[in-house]
């Protein structure tokens, strides 16, 4: 009985559970969700959004700044049950994040917001407040004046990347690219659609939760 039982729990942990490192990562939203993957490279933005999510922070809260063609930003506290016209994006856990650059923003990536750099030279990261990439395409030949102006390397298989899916290469070693969107690159754009006031905030609220599966 007791080999039986220990092969069925092995077929368990094989077949069915969630992997701790790597958990499914899903932002719910009323237009559909988006599953994340988050990268293994950016271990410290990894760790505290699983956290994060964990503790049900992101519930409610709001996509409260979009820019149609460039990016959707939610993770303030403060966008909780706020009214309407209230300017919002300052708020966050209380602490910030080392910077881990390395990766790209490529259409659906999820990337740490931040204070501007008079403030915040070392370009640390908000601990809360993200954003999901809608961009643009980019064709190969603008790339070598982005490269130029940025300071940052493209290897092919990037310049193809932007060519064919579109981001915002101009973000490239300025902001922590820290996972992407798998699936449900779809529901950005219907956020990124939506209409905005003087300030960006959707007039009609869009709440969100990050949820781990």
């Amino acid at each position: 009985m007791t080999k039986y039982f220990f092969i069925f729990c092995t077929l368990i942990i094989a077949i069915g559970c969630t992997d701790n490192k790597n958990p499914k990562i899903v932002i719910e939203t009323e237009f559909g969700n988006m599953t994340v993957k988050l990268y293994d490279s950016t271990p410290k933005h990894k760790e505290n959004f699983i956290k994060l999510a964990k503790e049900g922070f992101y519930k409610d809260l709001l996509f409260h700044r979009v820019i149609s063609g460039f990016m959707i930003q939610g993770g303030d506290p403060d966008s909780r049950n706020a009214q309407a016209g209230v300017m919002l994006g300052q708020g966050g856990p209380g602490y910030t994040i080392p910077a881990e650059f390395g990766q790209f923003h490529f259409k659906g990536a999820l990337a740490a917001a931040r204070t501007g750099d008079q403030m915040n030279p070392e370009k640390r990261s908000s601990g809360s407040q993200f954003y999901i990439v809608q961009g643009q395409k980019i064709a190969e030949s603008q790339m070598k004046y982005t490269q130029q102006s940025n300071g940052e390397y493209y290897p092919a298989e990037a310049i193809k990347r932007y060519a064919q899916v579109g981001g915002t290469p101009f973000l490239d070693g300025n902001y922590t690219v820290f996972g992407e969107v798998t699936v449900g690159l779809d529901v950005i754009d219907k956020i990124a659609a939506v209409q905005c006031d003087q300030s960006n905030r959707p007039l009609k609220d869009v709440k969100m939760n990050v949820i781990i599966k």
